[in-house]
């Protein structure tokens, strides 16, 4: 979190705007959908609702790191459809979530001439974290808006060994991917339009080329060891050279 050369300096206290960038999610296949219901009528409800997920959703929210939506939620197929009970296939890949709950909502219409409220968002923000990470791997932040600082911490504080000035970001885009990277040092990263992370985003924290001796935490070890051949080789050499 340093002003670093170049950048404009952002003391503290200082009010720092978020960056103005496109943060409509469009909807893409194989992502996690929670999809619910309202009603007056509570049986129309239930009908409308999938084996009981509302119950299964309560009893698995006290699971550490459980990912309760991958249960619960409806997974967008690769031609962009969900199937949902009572109203069959609906497409939604490709729409925002405002945009795919409106569809939903005018299907149920098309039904029911009873209210029904619909609610459908992302099942959670899923990142994959790779690289120096102390838990690498796919995570789920239950929250509509994380930082990169929310993932990071998911991920466990990056190691000693880590180039925090060079942290890619793979980033999915509609059609397509694009790699992004990022300077953890810089505090302009608080203005950045990358400082709130995306579903399905790929984090990758590069090592530093002293990582083939070893990890953070046997690198003393290594270096130990260094030494002690370097010591004996010099004591080897001493003697020799003494005997001649």
């Amino acid at each position: 979190m340093q002003n670093l050369p170049g950048n404009e300096p952002i003391e503290l206290e200082e009010f720092i705007p978020f960056a103005e960038y496109e943060n409509r999610y469009i909807l893409q296949p194989f992502d996690v959908v929670d999809i619910d219901f309202a009603s007056a009528n509570e049986e129309l409800t239930q009908a409308f609702e999938f084996q009981g997920s509302r119950r299964m959703r309560g009893g698995m929210g006290g699971m550490m790191g459980g990912d309760m939506f991958y249960f619960t939620g409806y997974t967008i197929d690769v031609e962009g459809y969900v199937e949902l009970p009572r109203l069959g296939k609906v497409k939604i890949g490709g729409l925002t979530e405002d945009e795919a709950r409106e569809v939903v909502q005018e299907k149920i219409k098309d039904y029911f001439k009873d209210e029904i409220y619909v609610r459908l968002r992302i099942g959670g923000i899923r990142f994959t974290a790779l690289g120096e990470f102390s838990s690498s791997g796919t995570k789920v932040i239950l929250k509509n808006r994380a930082t990169i600082f929310d993932a990071l911490a998911l991920s466990g504080e990056s190691n000693i060994l880590a180039k925090k000035n060079q942290l890619f970001l793979i980033r999915q885009y509609d059609g397509g991917s694009k790699i992004h990277q990022i300077n953890l040092n810089d505090r302009a990263l608080l203005a950045s339009p990358f400082f709130f992370i995306r579903n399905n985003d790929i984090l990758y924290l590069e090592p530093m080329n002293i990582r083939q001796f070893g990890n953070a935490e046997n690198l003393s070890s290594s270096l130990g060891l260094i030494i002690g051949i370097t010591s004996s080789l010099l004591l080897i050499f001493a003697i020799f050279r003494n005997n001649i």
